[in-house]
């Protein structure tokens, strides 16, 4: 496979992928983005820990849509996430997710 080739199938399943999320982004309430991934669930909860002077942040995340061109499967019924590093959780308005018309 030649590198224009892999460029353009790494567009399309990024553009499957956007429309995906848009098709499913109105049936969330949160949106969660970690450092490695972004989700779309229903259900969040965010704990700091602390353990040896390092603190860390616990996620648990349910009912899940996960951003992530390379997994088979982006739904998840129950997600875990350890990090060190910034958890930003977003509650949706109904405004801010109506998708656009094509």
């Amino acid at each position: 496979m030649s590198a224009e080739e892999l460029e353009k199938y790494e567009t399309e399943q990024e553009l499957t992928l956007y429309r995906e999320y848009r098709d499913v982004v109105k049936i969330f309430k949160y949106v969660v983005e970690t450092d490695r991934r972004f989700y779309l669930c229903n259900s969040v909860d965010v704990k700091a820990r602390s353990e040896s002077g390092e603190v860390f942040f616990e996620v648990t995340i349910s009912d899940a849509w996960v951003w992530d061109m390379y997994r088979p499967a982006r739904f998840a019924k129950n997600v875990k996430v350890l990090t060190f590093k910034d958890v930003n959780v977003e509650e949706l308005a109904t405004s801010d997710i109506e998708p656009p018309k094509d």
